[in-house]
């Protein structure tokens, strides 16, 4: 009886930790990140006067080859108008052990993405977010990126 109440617990706090979070959704990908593939994400519904911070989301295993990860980011308005962003985002330590939390060979990354965004106009916001790794030396973008399993889009409300 001690342990099922000890894990009832453990499973409550855990799920009360996230109650920041006011969209939360991760897309599979398969084998690898094709450099054309952008993971879309449609989010509606926010508060017009309530800022909130940005995260990109992901899981890697060690198969993933290098210790950096360049994204290309939109976020597009109701209005039609975009921003983009190229993001830059360490993945391992100077030791090659990676970054994230989780055990075994799978890690989840919650990465920045914006911080303090109001979204002021009602109706869909649509993100995007894309691999743009090259190798050292390559003007050309790498195809077929291994070891990402799943990209994700979170949105928390901030402490104000």
């Amino acid at each position: 009886m001690r342990i099922l109440l000890l894990v009832l617990m453990v499973a409550l706090s855990v799920s009360s930790c996230d109650n920041n979070a006011v969209f939360h959704t991760n897309k599979d990908l398969p084998n690898f990140w094709h450099k054309d593939s952008a993971m879309v994400f449609k989010v509606n519904e926010l508060d017009t006067v309530r800022p909130y911070n940005l995260y990109i989301t992901l899981r890697n295993d060690n198969t993933y080859k290098y210790s950096n990860l360049f994204l290309i980011t939109h976020m597009q308005f109701p209005n039609g108008r975009t921003i983009a962003d190229t993001l830059e985002y360490n993945m391992a330590n100077p030791d090659g052990s990676w970054l994230g939390t989780g055990f075994g060979d799978l890690k989840e990354n919650k990465l920045w993405y914006r911080e303090n965004v109001r979204f002021n106009e009602q109706g869909t916001y649509t993100f995007s977010v894309r691999q743009a790794m090259r190798r050292n030396g390559d003007v050309q973008s790498i195809t077929a990126l291994e070891g990402i399993h799943d990209v994700g889009l979170r949105i928390e409300k901030t402490k104000q």
